[in-house]
């Protein structure tokens, strides 16, 4: 199975290694802690605390496996100043509909969050924009159509 790169800044790297590490140390032990209780309670066929207890750890182990394949495959990129759209870059855009101008950051999927500016490389929009120089254009299909933006800055 070919796993594809998560693009990370140095800061979301190490703040993932931090809740990594909290996940299989403290909070794995408060889970197995919660198991061992609901275990004492008796009957487990119908022991709702112990399925609870379950569905907590079985949705921890899957938090700590996705954590651990993304550091595996991470590769850091330093936020910098270029002359093409890359991962880290922060552009202007100018929507060629109504002229209307939003600054987005393109960042990994991990990292993206739409109300912030930051954008995954992996949306129609950051796929679009990737290695276009400012003052060039780019297009992308949506739901609603055709969209077109023209870079105004890079940085």
């Amino acid at each position: 199975m070919q796993t594809e790169t998560d693009y990370l800044t140095k800061e979301k790297f190490a703040e993932l290694e931090k809740e990594l590490g909290f996940l299989k140390t403290t909070k794995r032990k408060d889970v197995a802690d919660a198991l061992e209780y609901a275990k004492s309670l008796g009957d487990l066929s119908e022991n709702q605390e112990y399925q609870e207890a379950r569905d907590s750890q079985a949705v921890l182990e899957d938090r700590i496996k996705r954590l651990e394949q993304i550091l595996k495959s991470a590769a850091i990129v330093s936020t910098r100043s270029s002359d093409v759209v890359a991962v880290g870059s922060m552009m202007t855009v100018e929507k060629e509909s109504d002229k209307s101008r939003k600054v987005y950051t393109i960042v990994g999927s991990e990292e993206a969050d739409a109300s912030s500016g930051k954008i995954s490389i992996r949306s129609p929009l950051g796929l679009s924009a990737m290695g276009k120089s400012k003052g060039g254009t780019f297009s992308f299909e949506t739901p609603n159509g055709m969209m077109s933006y023209k870079i105004i800055d890079i940085k």
